[in-house]
Order: C-alpha cells, then structure tokens, then sequence
C-alpha cells in the first residue's frame, strides 16, 4: 500500500518569501518618492531657497502638532476613499477616470441631506447623507459600467465624459435650487449643513478618517476573501479566460465600476460632512485625480492605500507652511506629486537607473487594450 505523500509548502507560502514579495512590492513606490523629492530638492535650489529648510517647513506643516496631524488626516481621508475606488477597478482592468465626477456627486447629495432635512437625529442624518453620497457615486460609475458592458466603449472615454456632466450640474446645483440663500452670498454653494449631519470626532481622530480605515478592510475582505474578489482578479487578468470558466465579465464589470463609484463617492461625502460643512464648487477640485496618483503608488493594494493617501495629504497640508517659512511657490509639491505619480507609472526608468530587475507581480495593468470591450 503506497503510503501519502507528506505535503511541502511551496516557497510562496513562506513566511520569509512572503516579507520578501512585500518589500519587493513596496521599492518601487518608496524608490519614486524618494527620486520625486530628490528632483525637487533641484528645482527648489533653482528658484533660490534651501531645499533642506523648505522640506523641514513641509514636515512641520504636516506633522509638527496635533494640529498639523488633524489636517494632514482630513486631507489623506477622501484620498483614501478616492484611492481605493481607483484600486478598486484596477483589479477588474478597468481604468476608472471618472472618480473625480462621482466624487462631486457623492459631496453634493451628502451636502443636499445635510440641510434640506433638519430635525433628524444624527444617528439616523449621518448615515443617511453617507448612503446617499455612496449610492449617487454608484449610479454614476455604474453609467460607464453598463456601457462598457453591452457596447463595448471604453471606460477611460466614457467616465473622463461623464466627468464634464458632473461639474456642469453640480456647478448649476450650486448655483440655482440649492444655492445657500443666505444674505450677501454671491458665489455658487449649497447653505451649511445642519449640526446633527456634520461628522464627529473620536478623540483627536475625524470619524470620517475611521470610516476611511473600515472601508480599507471591507474592500481588502471583498477582494481577496469574497467569490466575487475572485473572479474581479480573474476578470482583471484574462477577461476571454473568465468567460470560458464561466464567469459573468458583464456582471463583474459593472459592479466593479459600481462598487468603485461608491467608494469614491462615500470620498465626497465625507469631505463635505466632515471637513467643508457644505458643497462648494472649487473645495473639491482634482481630489478625483490625485487618487490615480495614490493607487499607483500603493500598487493597487488596499492597505498600501492608507500610506499613499497620508504621504500626499501631508504634503497638501504643509504646502502653506512651506510656502511662508520658505518661499517656495506651491506648485513645487504638485511638480512632487507629478514626478512621483511619473516614476511609479512608468517604473522602468527606475528600474534602468538602479539596475532593479522586474520580478512577477511587480507590475501594475491599469487597463485592458483599447480594443477590447
């Protein structure tokens, strides 16, 4: 009688290959900006001030009292929310441009059941100007869903499109039946929300920032815990092979752009219940964009969100900082941000300067061919 054969786990499952792949994955990211700051050390001795004071500025800014922490997690909070909607799609192979669009959308519904239903408790207004929020971001993702689903239109078109709709009827929102009526407003803004919609916080933290972090675990779970995680990634990987295992692609397409409107539009709504007070066209702007940035950087991984999305905050919170200690202009940190959204991108440059080979898995497939539905 042939006795079983003992199993070895393979050198993946290790715990020491493991840490390995870990830290392979973070280099990359680390390495970007790191050469990001490096460059822009170069520039800022270029304008004529000293790159070493300006960056401590930055920190202090950032990170140099409570303070400074409280505005560095209010500004990483919807980046966190808009990072992992981006990530999000990813998984599927889907490019989602269009977060900035539901984001707006989620901020100006969210704002809309801030002051139009007064009266509520705040146990039952939070929640409510939340789902609202995320269920606006949803239908708007799942618009672009459906027509890369049953046409075929490619989802980059579709949701940078969908983006115009979005500023045109928030900025008439604003502007026309939702305009904050109070004396003497002339800008185009919604009134202030009531205090029983308005985000509490939990000691020195934002509740919106906590939200952020159970939104991190819920979409870590879907994704590499659920059926559902799984065919997303098989979808994402081969969409042909997924059919042929029969899976839905259809289906999976369009609740990945659903679920990732949500999330960014859940962004927007807590910047509106938890930092502004109310939707005002402008206090939103590029919030969308710069989640691209944070997904790149955290290699579409859910957890690596949190410290992309904190690094970016900081340098948005300690801009003025730097700007007044230093004077430095402001569009230093957005030419930062730009050369580290490039070098993670487009990581062979780093790869070729530091001679770092590609191993499986490093790279990130932001979206299926051009040709493909």
């Amino acid at each position: 009688m042939a006795q079983a054969q003992a199993q070895v786990p393979s050198p993946s499952s290790s715990p020491l290959n493991t840490l390995f792949s870990l830290v392979r994955s973070a280099l990359i990211p680390i390495l970007a900006v790191i050469f990001a700051l490096l460059i822009g050390a170069i520039i800022i001795v270029l304008s004529g001030a000293n790159p070493l004071s300006a960056y401590g500025a930055l920190f202090d800014g950032s990170f140099g009292d409570a303070r400074a922490i409280n505005r560095t997690i209010e500004r990483a909070t919807p980046l966190i929310f808009g990072g992992l909607a981006v990530s999000f799609a990813f998984k599927a192979g889907l490019l989602n441009i269009g977060a900035q669009g539901q984001l707006i959308f989620g901020a100006i519904l969210a704002g809309y059941i801030g002051f139009a239903f007064t009266g509520l408790p705040a146990i039952v207004h939070i929640p409510l100007a939340l789902l609202i929020g995320g269920l606006m971001g949803a239908l708007w993702g799942g618009i672009p869903g459906l027509l890369k689903a049953y046409t075929g239109a490619h989802e980059v078109i579709t949701t940078i499109m969908l983006n115009y709709v979005a500023f045109n009827i928030t900025d008439y929102l604003s502007n026309g039946p939702w305009k904050d009526a109070s004396p003497g407003n002339i800008v185009a803004r919604t009134p202030a929300i009531a205090e029983s919609a308005a985000l509490p916080t939990l000691g020195p933290v934002p509740l919106g920032f906590v939200l952020a972090l159970v939104a991190v675990l819920v979409v870590w779970w879907l994704i590499w815990r659920m059926t559902f995680g799984f065919e997303l990634r098989t979808v994402g990987q081969n969409p042909n092979a997924a059919h042929y295992a029969g899976m839905s692609v259809r289906m999976v397409t369009v609740l990945a752009l659903v679920i990732s409107g949500a999330l960014a539009g859940l962004g927007g709504a807590i910047e509106t219940l938890g930092v502004n007070g109310r939707f005002q066209p402008g206090f939103n702007v590029g919030l969308g964009f710069t989640a691209i940035t944070v997904a790149l950087l955290a290699r579409t991984s859910p957890f690596g969100v949190i410290p992309a999305a904190l690094l970016i905050g900081a340098m948005q919170a300690g801009t003025s900082r730097m700007q007044f200690d230093s004077g430095v202009a402001p569009e230093i940190i957005e030419v930062v941000q730009a050369l580290i959204l490039f070098f993670v991108a487009a990581d062979i440059v780093i790869r070729w300067i530091l001679r770092i080979r590609s191993g499986e898995g490093d790279q990130v497939t932001l979206s299926s061919g051009w040709g493909q539905s």
